[in-house]
């Protein structure tokens, strides 16, 4: 194999469903982009998300670690306390250390930027200043050189957003779509930043599509059959992300390097709204009542621990290192796979060890390249924040839920019953058994490691929404 350390960029969306990409089945959405990526790389059919909200899936692409493990064990507003912790060892971090120049372009949400509110609890768009929060972690504590991100979702919507930042410079009203603004700064970094002598760590994470939705008018015009406008948008928004991959793969082109620049793209979790189909009991405007994401078909929706929650879409494209590896473009593979697995999977490729003393909740998937099984020490884990059936554990095909409090679970055989509809613990009571055990450990050693923040806000019965 080549020992080159290959360029990586980490593409992230949020909110994106299992079943939001042509390619991934659905009948109306326009993803030409990411559908040609799938095309030239690996299609993982069974790709998850460590959590089913957004802060704690992010963390887990960063660490390696599963949510509460952590730290960031639920999604936070700009007052809350919480934030990646400082001694937690991020990807960015471990490569730039190892020869690597690493940027980040987008959403961030793992620590705080300050998002003053007006008296009645709304933004106040035109007061905004940058102020890290004094107990939080710079963005170059994080391991970034350079930064051009937002602290939570674009605000007032993706049109003309105002609450970027670069380097900790406020950016002010930024016209355009959020997609496209950040693909932009991507590729003026590429013209003016990017140290040629350098292999690049890039994590690229998109505010598309989750709400305040607002898509550009030519992607809307093409669903001009959609009669339903807030359905129309959702899918144009899509389609805004894919134009943006587009423009981030185009440069890397002109520039010679895609070849040998690996992708990995994926969702931060499960889709918003009620259902494909379905419609809030809000008026039609940029919010909530756009978001209409697809499960494909899966049982649960964003804040579910059924994966409607949790599966979410992944390709890795990478042309040269899989022509090495014997890959053939257009790959398909059923190997489950989760966002944490990103921190082992880089490093291996990068050549640099993983951190001594760090207990990971991931599996390099190197093997799956080489066509190898893939030989995980631990299961794949959840335990979210939000609603009762919060912990879950899948082994092979079987996935067991179980609720906070350990005491009820069930069973599921994702290959004959992907939509989680016939519970087998009755039906398959030594392997229910011992999946219980498994899980209950899981949970207990997860709890007693990561830090207790979780306990001071349920303690205080502190009730916020889940964004």
């Amino acid at each position: 194999m080549n020992t080159k350390k290959p360029n990586v960029i980490q593409i992230l969306t949020d909110d994106q469903g299992w079943g939001d990409l042509a390619s991934f089945g659905h009948p109306f959405i326009q993803s030409p982009n990411l559908d040609r990526l799938a095309g030239e790389g690996i299609k993982f059919t069974h790709c998850y998300a460590a959590d089913s909200v957004c802060s704690p899936a992010r963390a887990a692409i960063l660490t390696g670690r599963t949510p509460y493990r952590n730290g960031v064990y639920r999604w936070f507003p700009p007052e809350h306390f919480l934030h990646l912790p400082a001694n937690e060892i991020t990807l960015p971090q471990l490569l730039r250390q190892n020869g690597y120049q690493t940027a980040h372009f987008g959403k961030w949400h793992l620590s705080h930027f300050t998002e003053p509110r007006r008296e009645d609890g709304e933004f106040d768009y035109e007061n905004f200043t940058f102020c890290q929060n004094p107990d939080d972690p710079t963005m170059e504590d994080y391991g970034y050189d350079y930064w051009f991100a937002s602290a939570n979702v674009a605000r007032p919507s993706h049109k003309d957003p105002v609450n970027f930042f670069l380097n900790g410079k406020l950016m002010g009203k930024m016209e355009g779509y959020s997609a496209q603004i950040v693909a932009d700064e991507f590729v003026k970094w590429m013209r003016e930043h990017r140290n040629k002598d350098e292999p690049f760590f890039i994590t690229f994470w998109l505010h598309e599509p989750h709400g305040p939705i607002e898509s550009d008018p030519r992607f809307i015009q093409q669903y001009e059959g959609i009669k339903d406008p807030s359905l129309c948008q959702y899918m144009a928004n899509v389609t805004q992300l894919d134009a943006a991959v587009g423009t981030i793969v185009e440069a890397l082109k002109k520039a010679g390097l895609y070849d040998d620049t690996l992708l990995w793209y994926t969702s931060d979790n499960g889709p918003e709204g009620p259902h494909e189909y379905g419609t809030f009991n809000t008026s039609d405007g940029p919010g909530r009542s756009r978001s209409r994401g697809s499960t494909g078909g899966l049982r649960g929706r964003k804040r579910h621990t059924h994966d409607g929650g949790i599966r979410v879409p992944g390709i890795i494209s990478w042309p040269n290192g899989f022509k090495e590896f014997g890959v053939k473009p257009g790959a398909l593979c059923g190997e489950p796979i989760i966002g944490s697995d990103v921190f082992p999977t880089l490093l291996e490729l990068a050549g640099v060890p993983p951190p001594e003393g760090v207990t990971l909740d991931s599996t390099s998937i190197v093997p799956l390249f080489r066509k190898e099984p893939l030989k995980r020490e631990r299961p794949l884990y959840w335990r979210n924040y939000i609603y009762d059936l919060r912990i879950a554990l899948r082994i092979d095909e079987y996935k067991i839920i179980g609720n906070s409090k350990r005491t009820e679970f069930s069973l599921y055989n994702l290959h004959l019953d992907p939509r989680e509809t016939t519970d087998l613990s009755a039906h398959e009571p030594e392997r229910f058994e011992a999946m219980k055990q498994a899980l209950i450990d899981y949970d207990r050693e997860v709890i007693a490691e990561g830090p207790d923040w979780w306990k001071r806000e349920e303690e205080q019965r502190v009730a916020m929404p889940a964004d």
